[in-house]
């Protein structure tokens, strides 16, 4: 199959060809009022036959509004694409299908897709694209919006199974955190598959991206887990360093000269009352001197 290509179409000014059509109506109506006023036998083959050709050649005019365009067609080949705006004629055995240039938005359904780790994901995208070549839109597909928004749910499929939701080991390639580098990946993807319909995709970003109901549950459970250990560890962290200043305060100070089993029993006290979560209570040891 081969592919159309667009090119500009053959036309003049409207306001041009309106003078001249203006005339030539102006002079066969004079034509045959002299014959009727002179009240001759037959009327001027010449005047009456430029009439309905006139009418004719009105079919050639259009109207352009900003960001639209004509396509055209002569006896069913292609014969050119005005992109201008104004007022225009052109050939009126052509046929006109106008075509909007402007940006449209698209809303995928919400899909549900494996990531790249295999879990079930719910997802949609909005994309903003436009007719770049007018040619292939209107000939190369059946319907250009059908045809953006298959392949638009077939290039989210795609971007969604090459990543995770939240990244890999090293947390990259997240679906979920590198929302630029999906976006443009998206954006790239969907332009490779609507290149042939003449679209240009002017950019692509997820709108909604969520766990799937199934999983969800546990997929929270596991992401508030994974916070809990971060937040202990952090805790924990800073504890051991907060012990460590203590003690090496009271040795440098002088303030106590502690054994073995003081320092373990300060250690564990201190460690009790910086990492619990609740109110506590430090053991104290009370013996005999």
């Amino acid at each position: 199959m081969a592919n159309v290509e667009e090119r500009e179409a053959t036309y003049i000014s409207g306001w041009i060809a309106l003078i001249i059509w203006l005339v030539a109506l102006g002079w066969a109506l004079s034509t045959v009022g002299t014959a009727i006023v002179q009240q001759r036998g037959s009327l001027p083959l010449t005047g009456i036959l430029t009439i309905p050709l006139l009418m004719f050649l009105s079919k050639g005019f259009t109207i352009l509004e900003p960001n639209l365009a004509a396509v055209l067609t002569f006896f069913g080949r292609y014969a050119g694409t005005i992109r201008r705006d104004g007022f225009f004629w052109y050939n009126p055995f052509c046929k006109q299908r106008r075509m909007s240039l402007r940006a449209n938005n698209l809303n995928t359904a919400t899909l549900k897709v494996n990531d790249r780790a295999g879990n079930p994901v719910e997802v949609a995208a909005v994309i903003v694209w436009r007719v770049m070549d007018t040619a292939r839109a209107a000939f190369d597909v059946e319907d250009y919006v059908a045809y953006i928004t298959m392949q638009s749910e077939s290039a989210v499929r795609q971007v969604v199974s090459s990543r995770w939701y939240d990244g890999d080991a090293q947390g990259r390639n997240s679906l979920r955190a590198d929302l630029d580098a999906v976006a443009e990946l998206l954006t790239g993807t969907i332009q490779e598959h609507s290149g042939l319909a003449g679209l240009e995709i002017i950019e692509a970003r997820i709108s909604h991206l969520a766990y799937a109901p199934e999983i969800a549950g546990a997929m929270l459970r596991r992401q508030q887990a994974e916070a809990v250990v971060a937040a202990r560890t952090h805790i924990v962290e800073g504890a051991v360093g907060m012990v460590r200043l203590a003690l090496d305060q009271l040795k440098a100070e002088q303030v106590v000269d502690l054994a073995d089993g003081d320092r373990v029993r300060l250690v564990t006290n201190l460690l009790t009352v910086l990492v619990s979560d609740t109110e506590t209570h430090p053991v104290l040891s009370v013996g005999k001197e």
